[in-house]
């Protein structure tokens, strides 16, 4: 997501949410009440680091949006009113991220995964007390060997009955990586190290999405072959959806709510599709220029309420489109305006979405992610 494989390159304010039964959310009321009262007390304190529940949905967004602010090496959570509620570092403080390409809840929404792409690098933040909680890879250094990564991407973080376990595009060694977190060891691989070749399930040629599929399976984007690949929880191949050949540079390809694959095209001007598993083409979006037009989009997801959320990244902003109209809906951002002042970004080159009522920091139910499937532990 940020130019990979092409080339590499306000104090916190604790926002007031809705009540967990009223959002339907999971989590038991003893637990929520519990956790209520924690924000509360602490909320007395403006320097306190407190989770508080996400923001009631709008008619647009389904929650709060969660965004990799690569350029300026921070995190930030943005509500459905563009206002910030969180962010990594906290104000003022020294960041120890570099160009955090992806940034993605783990499963119980208490902490977060991030792909330092530019500096191979994966680490973990908890969302509560800010603090990095584990990391893998060499900073600065690319690498073959286990420990090492080259151009990570799409770094996702599962829970598993055998332990939590982190998935990773390691693009330009031309795998998937499956690490146990708690060894550090690298305990399957999709993809020969090294070896660039559309040849799936053997090798792979610049794989740089690695999503949940559903019953524990994955879907992989393919830059070199313009193409992804579901698999199964055993790495055998369900179907290969090829995109258009008038589109170039996939990226991160994953499900829509109704079952069908949806990509962004990292490429300037940008595109998005919607196909179908057979590999229809639903809807796509490419505008050649205008207010409208796309430059470099890394990551595009489709809402229940059928909107496209997606960050462009060379435009500087996250945009919301509706797919009925191809009118941008909602936009964080000003187009192609860098900056780090609030309603600013510069190059944001990954999302998520903190559903409206789930308690951010807290100890949630494994679910109610835009990639939890039954059976992935996530």
């Amino acid at each position: 997501m940020s130019p990979r494989f092409l080339a590499l390159g306000a104090a916190l304010t604790v926002l007031a949410g809705v009540s967990l039964a009223s959002c339907g959310a999971p989590n038991a009321k003893g637990a929520a009440d519990s956790q209520h009262k924690v924000a509360v007390k602490a909320s007395k304190h403006p320097s306190a680091l407190v989770p508080w529940r996400a923001s009631a949905a709008s008619s647009i967004l389904p929650g709060d949006i969660l965004i990799a602010d690569s350029h300026n090496n921070r995190m930030l959570l943005v509500t459905p009113q563009k206002k910030i509620v969180w962010q990594f570092p906290g104000p003022g403080q020294p960041t120890p991220l570099l160009d955090d390409d992806d940034v993605f809840f783990g499963p119980h929404f208490d902490e977060i995964i991030t792909n330092e792409e530019g500096d191979n690098v994966i680490a973990i933040v908890n969302f509560k007390t800010r603090k990095v909680v584990w990391t893998y890879g060499h900073a600065g250094v690319a690498g073959t060997s286990p420990g090492y990564l080259n151009t990570p991407d799409d770094a996702f973080l599962y829970d598993k009955p055998q332990g939590q376990l982190i998935t990773v595009a390691d693009i330009k060694n031309q795998r998937i990586l499956f690490i146990d977190r708690k060894t550090h060891k690298i305990v399957k691989q999709y993809g020969v190290t090294g070896l660039y070749q559309v040849n799936p399930p053997t090798s792979y040629a610049a794989p740089n999405g690695d999503f949940p599929a559903p019953n524990g399976g994955m879907l992989i984007t393919q830059i070199g072959g313009n193409d992804a690949i579901w698999l199964d929880k055993n790495g055998k191949v369900l179907r290969t959806i090829h995109f258009p050949s008038n589109l170039y540079y996939p990226s991160d390809a994953n499900f829509t709510p109704q079952g069908n694959i949806i990509c962004a095209f990292y490429t300037k001007p940008g595109a998005v599709v919607i196909m179908s598993p057979q590999g229809k083409v639903l809807w796509r979006y490419s505008p050649s220029s205008g207010p409208g037009a796309l430059n470099q989009p890394s990551l595009a997801v489709q809402l229940k309420n059928g909107l496209v959320l997606l960050n462009d990244d060379y435009n500087d902003r996250i945009i919301v489109i509706n797919p009925k109209t191809n009118q941008i809906v909602w936009q964080y951002g000003h187009t192609g305006v860098p900056g780090s002042a609030p309603g600013y970004l510069d190059i944001p080159d990954g999302l998520d979405i903190l559903p409206a009522g789930v308690v951010p920091g807290g100890r949630n139910p494994v679910g109610g992610h835009l990639w939890s499937y039954p059976g992935n532990g996530y």
